[in-house]
C-alpha cells in the first residue's frame, strides 16, 4: 500500500487530495440541500436512548422536517433542544397550551417508554417547553442505521482508525 504511494508523483498525489476534497464538499452540499428542502438546520438525527420504544429504538435514524405555517399538534413526535443540554431529545407531544395574547405555543412532551412526562428534564420550575425549542418533527426513520454513529461516539479511537484507513485508501487508490 505504501509502495503505491511512493510510486505516485506530486501531480497524482495532488489529484487524489482534490478528489477527497470533492467528496467532502459534495457531502456538505447534500447536507445543506437536505436542510433547505426540509426547512431544518439538522435534518437527520440518531435516537440515543430507549425512551421512545417500541416506536423508535436506540440507533434509529430520524428524518426531521419543520414545515412553515404548520403548528405542532398533540401526538406529533418532535426533536427539541433545551438550553444547557448538549443532546437533543426525541419525544411525543402530549399536551399543548396556546397563549392567545402572544400567539406562542407551549408544549408538554413525554417519551413513549417513560412513566411520566418530561417536566423533570426541563429547567427548574419550567412546566412547558416553547415551540422555539423544537428542532423538527419526525417525518421518516430508518431502523438501526445510526448505530454506526453511536459506536463511533462510544469508542472514539475506532472513529479515528476508520478515518485514517479510509483516507489512506483514498490517497493511494489510482482510480
Amino acid at each position: 500500500m505504501f509502495g503505491e504511494l511512493k510510486r505516485m508523483n506530486a501531480k497524482q498525489v495532488a489529484l487524489q487530495v482534490l478528489n477527497i476534497m470533492t467528496v467532502l464538499a459534495s457531502a456538505l452540499m447534500i447536507w445543506k440541500t437536505l436542510g433547505l428542502a426540509l426547512n431544518n438546520e439538522s435534518p437527520i438525527v440518531v435516537v440515543l436512548s430507549g425512551s421512545m420504544e417500541p416506536g423508535f429504538h436506540r440507533g434509529d435514524l430520524l428524518v426531521l422536517s419543520m414545515p412553515r405555517n404548520e403548528p405542532i399538534q398533540i401526538n406529533d413526535i418532535c426533536v427539541f433542544k433545551l438550553p444547557k443540554r448538549d443532546v437533543p431529545i426525541v419525544h411525543r407531544v402530549i399536551k399543548i397550551h396556546n397563549e392567545t395574547k402572544t400567539g406562542k405555543q407551549f408544549l408538554l412532551t413525554k417519551g413513549d417508554n417513560n412513566p411520566t412526562d418530561d417536566r423533570g428534564l426541563y429547567d427548574y420550575r419550567q412546566m412547558w417547553i416553547h415551540q422555539e425549542h423544537v428542532v423538527g418533527k419526525v417525518k421518516a426513520f430508518v431502523p438501526y442505521v445510526g448505530m454506526v454513529t453511536i459506536v463511533m461516539s462510544d469508542y472514539p479511537w475506532l472513529k479515528y482508525a476508520l478515518l485514517g484507513v479510509l483516507g489512506l485508501f483514498a490517497l493511494v487508490q489510482r482510480e
